[in-house]
């Protein structure tokens, strides 16, 4: 796919998950969409993303300013993963496989953790760095994954 094209897709994306959220709030539906996860595994995903994540993702899954741009090696650094970014626009199964796997399938360069970390520790993971998304845009991911 062209970037030209991904782009049109992705605006599209946001557009029309923007005016779902409009409508929710014209309509008085509450914005607050209870999460999947518990407060016990976002504290063992925050242990986990110290130990694995947080040199490359940064405090608070901030990633780095210029995410968008690839680096004098050709790759692009890491993205945040605090809602400010793309990760809100995957499912679950998608950040899961992410993480098991890595980037490199996909030509990046993250290192897959399936050997480190059992799936109930990507799924903390996870649930750690969701626990950064406003509830505007958690609102939107549940939409969008939960159809």
């Amino acid at each position: 796919m062209d970037n030209r094209r991904y782009w049109r897709i992705a605006v599209t994306g946001f557009l029309v998950s923007g005016i779902f959220g409009l409508i929710q709030v014209a309509a008085g539906e509450e914005s607050a969409i209870a999460r999947w996860y518990t407060g016990q595994q976002v504290e063992q995903g925050k242990t986990l993303y110290l130990a694995h994540c947080i040199a490359c993702h940064n405090q608070q899954a901030t990633g780095t300013t210029e995410w968008r741009r690839t680096g004098a090696d050709g790759n692009y650094p890491p993205p945040p993963l605090n809602g400010t970014a793309h990760a809100w626009h995957h499912a679950l199964s998608v950040l899961e496989r992410s993480i098991a796997q890595g980037g490199v399938p996909n030509g990046g360069v993250m290192p897959g953790f399936a050997a480190t970390l059992s799936q109930q520790e990507i799924r903390a993971t996870i649930a750690y760095f969701q626990s950064f998304w406003p509830d505007e845009i958690y609102a939107r991911w549940h939409a969008i994954n939960n159809r």
